[in-house]
């Protein structure tokens, strides 16, 4: 290890690692250094100027921002030349800046507007006309007020660096140049959002939330995203009882801080077609009921006995919640439920069904191997990660599926199991480069699982994991990346078939049989109603989606960010929403409504408290219990059952429109801009739009 160096700065001795650069010596000891272009997730561009020094010996002034320390260099951050270095910077970024803060959206979040006040002066000596720039159009995400950019290049190298999808740049020279997208066209990139975090002027803002509210009429929730399973962290901002936005959080081994669009503007999805009082429905029409009336008339159904009653649980559900509509199950004396909503072949221990590298794992693995899954479209963030690994060098990346843009260079070796059978015959060569790497890992997604030999495909993906060395002592490369944000909560709790108990495909065929006359759909709108044949449905959820549209009953619930609730990201990090605002009407959260449904019903549950129901759920998963850690899962095994044939045919994609997953999506008309935006540019250029 290199010895550490000695600095010392405004007479603060610091010992800092080699290649550190001064600002974050600074940083270390303690002092603040003022910056516009400077970002840590993001190459160094030195070209604000706002992050001038002085050094010892040093002629002039340097940037403190690409510049590494030396041994026993001293440096001053607060001489008469660097006040003066930084007033001249700040009145040179200030020249064509508009004076328009009143109506700017960052007013009360602006990094120019506190540096200004902290490092520049009261006035200006630029006597001429400001310059100004036409307005750019970036899609339906990023809204423009282009004369403010002082062309910090943020924007520019995040798109590059970390998005993958190099569209914005500069062109022309001086004063004449501008920030643009290539062509002036929309920004194609299911991470386009975060520009706006990174723009320190309010040259990038965003489009749907502006002119809407100021920072400081909002109530801000830390909490947990559910639009997929990587479980980012976000702050939900709220005014009143509506949400106003929602903004990425630090989480360096989750999301670092980066949050993918949908998460980031699906926020008005959960303002519309809202559940807010039961529904019964009455000579085939739905009519607005009161929840007694509407648990008579699932009374009245269950008592009758005219068959057995199933649930299924969909993509955007809670842990507690599903640990209560077990309980009700169990109490109901039906093994039938499944929280698998499409139909993956996934059971065994725990490290069976969990991303057990973990995501910031993927930056320690030195080859890929991606089967069945498309993780720009699945997981954003999770992908960003994988292009960061890449970026930084020797980490060959080989997927078995059909053919996108993923930001990265991957070979794609094949379309379908016969190409993973040759990996695990040895046939390939890529099965070499695994062999030959220290920390191999494969990425197994639900494009592979979600099919009827997706047991097989498991078995065949985990003989190449041991084959190849993945597993081994200190590390786990065998990763399953889910899409749904409940989908490992539920796995954890037992929302799975017990006993002679039917699964997901089992259970649509008992309701065409006619051996299943009750369905529970507990936030599963991804079912076809018509494959559910004369069975009754009643519906758990929180949006008037598609499971909503065929139940008899309906029970309207509270969404993800109106409840404190327990999610499991895909690798297996419990992590604890928050609650920032009330579910509207008469929704309750929904372990309270199973609750009151077991105590009508007769079979009443053992927990009246959340405190409660969370106790008997520790006991039946301990893991859950620590919070925002990942619990060792041990190795993946086989699953005993005889192994389906493998099919034939290539991995199908998963995600066909990346914006309308779900129904808080569906609901949202920003996504569905968003989704019309895609299509007209894949038109335009003979593609098909779901192709990344």
């Amino acid at each position: 290890m290199s010895e550490r160096v000695n600095v010392t700065v405004d007479g603060i001795a610091v010992e800092v690692e080699p290649g550190t650069t001064i600002l974050q010596a600074c940083e270390a000891a303690g002092v603040e250094i003022p910056r516009f272009c400077y970002h840590e997730r993001l190459s160094v561009a030195g070209n604000c100027r706002m992050c001038l020094v002085e050094v010892e010996k040093a002629p002039k002034p340097v940037a403190s921002c690409a510049m590494p320390v030396a041994p026993d260099m001293v440096v001053n951050t607060q001489s008469e030349s660097v006040k003066s270095a930084r007033e001249g910077v700040m009145e040179f970024l200030l020249i064509n800046h508009p004076l328009d803060c009143p109506i700017c959206d960052q007013g009360g979040e602006c990094d120019l507007q506190d540096q200004a006040l902290g490092y520049g002066v009261d006035s200006s000596r630029f006597e001429d006309n400001k310059r100004a720039v036409e307005e750019k159009e970036m899609g339906p995400l990023v809204k423009t007020v282009m004369t403010r950019c002082i062309h910090c290049t943020r924007c520019v190298r995040f798109a590059t660096e970390v998005a993958g999808v190099p569209e914005i740049g500069a062109i022309g020279r001086g004063e004449d140049m501008e920030i643009t997208t290539y062509l002036e066209a929309s920004l194609e990139s299911e991470m386009s959002g975060n520009v706006i975090d990174l723009c320190p002027v309010g040259a990038l803002t965003s489009k749907p939330y502006a002119f809407t509210a100021r920072p400081w009429e909002l109530r801000k929730t830390e909490t947990i995203d559910a639009m997929d399973a990587v479980g980012s962290n976000i702050r939900v901002d709220v005014r009143g009882r509506e949400v106003m936005r929602i903004l990425p959080r630090d989480h360096d081994a989750v999301n670092e801080e980066w949050l993918s669009d949908k998460s980031r503007f699906v926020w008005d999805g959960l303002n519309t077609q809202r559940l807010d009082k039961p529904y019964l429905r009455v000579e085939g029409k739905l009519q607005a009921t009161d929840w007694q009336r509407a648990f008579d008339a699932i009374a009245t159904r269950l008592e009758a006995g005219a068959g057995q009653v199933a649930a299924l649980a969909g993509d955007l559900v809670c842990t507690e919640g599903q640990f209560a509509l077990k309980s009700l199950m169990e109490k109901l004396g039906s093994p039938h439920l499944d929280c698998r909503q499409d139909g993956a072949k996934l059971s065994g221990p725990r490290a069976n069904y969990l991303f057990n590298t973990g995501i910031a794992g993927i930056e320690d693995a030195d080859a890929l191997l991606l089967i069945g899954t498309n993780p720009r479209l699945e997981a954003a963030v999770l992908n960003a990660r994988i292009r960061k690994a890449w970026l930084a060098g020797h980490f060959p990346i080989a997927a078995i599926g059909q053919p996108s843009d993923l930001t990265y260079d991957a070979e794609f070796i094949g379309a379908g199991p016969q190409t993973l059978k040759e990996l695990v015959d040895g046939k390939h060569g890529f099965a070499e480069v695994l062999a030959k790497a220290e920390r191999p890992m494969l990425i197994l997604g639900q494009g592979a699982l979600a099919r009827e030999d997706g047991a097989g495909i498991f078995a065949q993906a985990l003989a190449l994991a041991e084959k190849t060395g993945m597993i081994s002592d200190g590390w786990n490369g065998f990763n399953v990346l889910h899409t749904a944000a409940g989908r490992v909560g539920g796995m954890d709790v037992g929302f799975l078939p017990g006993e002679d108990g039917r699964d997901r495909d089992g259970i649509i065929e008992g309701c065409k049989s006619g051996d299943i006359s009750t369905v529970i759909l507990y936030g599963a709108d991804e079912i076809d109603r018509a494959e559910l044949g004369d069975a009754f449905v009643i519906y758990v959820g929180s949006h008037g989606d598609r499971g909503a549209h065929g139940a008899d009953v309906i029970l309207p619930a509270a969404a993800y960010t109106e409840k404190q609730a327990i999610y499991v990201n895909t690798e297996g990090r419990a992590q604890m929403t928050e609650r920032a605002a009330f579910p509207p009407g008469d929704a309750r959260e929904d372990w309270k409504i199973f609750r009151a449904l077991s105590d009508r019903l007769g079979v009443t549950l053992e927990f009246d408290t959340v405190d409660t129901l969370r106790t008997a759920m520790f006991e039946h998963a301990p893991q859950l219990a620590r919070l925002d850690e990942l619990v060792p899962a041990g190795s993946p095994e086989t699953p005993v059952a005889a192994l389906p044939d493998l099919d034939e045919a290539g991995f199908a994609p998963v995600i066909t429109d990346y914006y309308f997953t779900n129904p808080v999506a569906r609901a949202s008309a920003t996504m569905a801009a968003c989704a019309e935006a895609r299509r007209t540019r894949a038109k335009a250029v003979g593609g098909t739009g779901t192709d990344g």
